[in-house]
């Protein structure tokens, strides 16, 4: 073959492979978006599955949203807000999100990781000395022996909840809890925004009391976020509420999003209500499990484990971020590799083997099939008062339902995520 033979050869053979490494790469794209349409018709459905709650008194109201890719497909807001007042829900009230706060903090940690001012494998004692030496309430039957820790809490251990530490609710330790102003002394436990003390004057006093298992052994749900936040305003030299605005919800544009409501602001948080014997949506009453102090409490306890209120709008604000790796709206808040530690199981098979992990921060669905019809992958959590928000990586969506009803006994965290799905194509 003569040179120019073999130089036309070499151009044709270089644009045909160009022209495939197009076509290959178009293709996922194209199939992608196809296998992700949703039928619109089948989205209807959530909304009659919605106004069946309210219409039947098992729900005052709600807010739920689903985006796909960043763009909004569904938005409905149900119900009321008040309902005594005869005020209806609309899709900017603002809710008590409870331990939908938790992501923020998790988020907040790991930025302080990467910038070196702590380590996963650090131990809690070297921001908050108060638990270098913790206890652990051993049950046996009727008997309860308080032992020594086996080992320091580690950053990591509070991150997945696996340090042993509960919300103080348990019937060994709960008089103990009682006695310092936790666990049933702040209603079920989490509640602090009506403590008139810094958190971490809270979470030093919560390390003088046992925990329920050793570190590492158990997953265990409980205080490990708030003492996170803790951490955070050691590491920092500045309050929870300012790392947060300053760190996640003003770069977001998540300007809904506080500790304890603005004045101008506090005729949009929703009521809350409760489940009655039969099902039914009742007021609520005040205090610890009702409406609480985010709007005239003392403003100065920022718990970072279930103190926010926020609404749908921002919130997916947030996930979005979370969805595309740390970046969105043209900020960056954290790197795909500490978003992907927060979205993998690390707790192994500690919460059982239903195909069910934690990561930094987030439940983790491990099996297609342990959570409805969620992609393996998919993660996400959920708050006391209700709401629950999924993130599904493989159909690029976020699902948001915001709900403040306490307890809530009904199944429409189940049934709304289902709803979701069958109208995905």
């Amino acid at each position: 073959m003569s040179a120019l033979h073999r130089s036309s050869a070499t151009r044709f053979v270089k644009r045909y492979s160009a022209l495939a490494s197009l076509i290959v790469c178009l293709l996922p794209v194209s199939v992608s978006a196809q296998t992700n349409r949703f039928d619109e018709s089948r989205l209807e459905r959530i909304d009659e599955v919605l106004q069946g709650y309210v219409d039947r008194g098992e729900l005052a109201g709600a807010v739920a949203l689903v985006q796909q890719n960043g763009r909004t497909i569904y938005e409905h807001a149900v119900g009321w807000a008040d309902k005594e007042a005869g005020r209806e829900m609309t899709v900017d009230s603002m809710f008590r999100i409870a331990s939908q706060t938790k992501a923020l903090t998790s988020v907040l940690i790991l930025q302080l990781m990467e910038e070196g001012k702590l380590n996963l494998s650090d131990p809690v004692s070297r921001f908050i000395p108060a638990y270098a030496s913790t206890t652990v309430a051993m049950r046996e039957g009727d008997e309860v022996t308080i032992v020594p820790a086996q080992r320091q809490i580690t950053v990591q251990d509070l991150l997945t909840h696996s340090a042993g530490i509960s919300y103080g609710t348990q019937p060994h330790i709960a008089e103990l809890y009682r006695a310092q102003g936790l666990g049933p002394a702040a209603g079920n436990g989490w509640y602090t925004a009506d403590k008139d003390e810094p958190v971490c004057t809270t979470m030093e006093r919560l390390a003088t009391l046992p925990f329920v298992s050793q570190p590492g052994a158990a997953w265990v749900y409980g205080y490990n976020t708030d003492v996170l936040g803790c951490i955070a305003e050691r590491a920092t030299g500045e309050p929870l509420d300012a790392l947060i605005s300053t760190r996640i919800t003003e770069p977001l544009g998540m300007n809904d999003t506080h500790f304890f409501v603005p004045e101008d602001k506090r005729a949009r948080v929703v009521t809350v209500y409760s489940s009655d014997a039969n099902g039914q949506a009742v007021r609520a009453p005040e205090g610890a499990i009702g409406q609480g102090s985010y709007i005239d409490g003392p403003r100065r306890n920022f718990a970072g484990g279930a103190g926010l209120i926020s609404t749908v709008g921002d919130y997916a604000r947030f996930l979005e971020m979370i969805r595309r790796g740390g970046e969105a709206f043209g900020e960056k808040i954290l790197s795909p590799r500490a978003v992907a530690l927060m979205s993998t199981n690390q707790v192994g098979d500690l919460r059982g083997n239903n195909g069910r992990g934690f990561g930094l921060g987030f439940e983790t669905t491990d099996r297609f099939g342990a959570n409805g019809m969620e992609s393996s992958g998919s993660f996400g959590w959920g708050g006391a008062y209700g709401s629950i928000y999924r993130i599904d990586p493989v159909a690029n969506i976020s699902i948001l339902l915001m709900v403040n009803q306490l307890p809530l006994t009904n199944d429409i965290r189940i049934k709304y995520p289902t709803m979701v799905y069958q109208a995905l194509e």
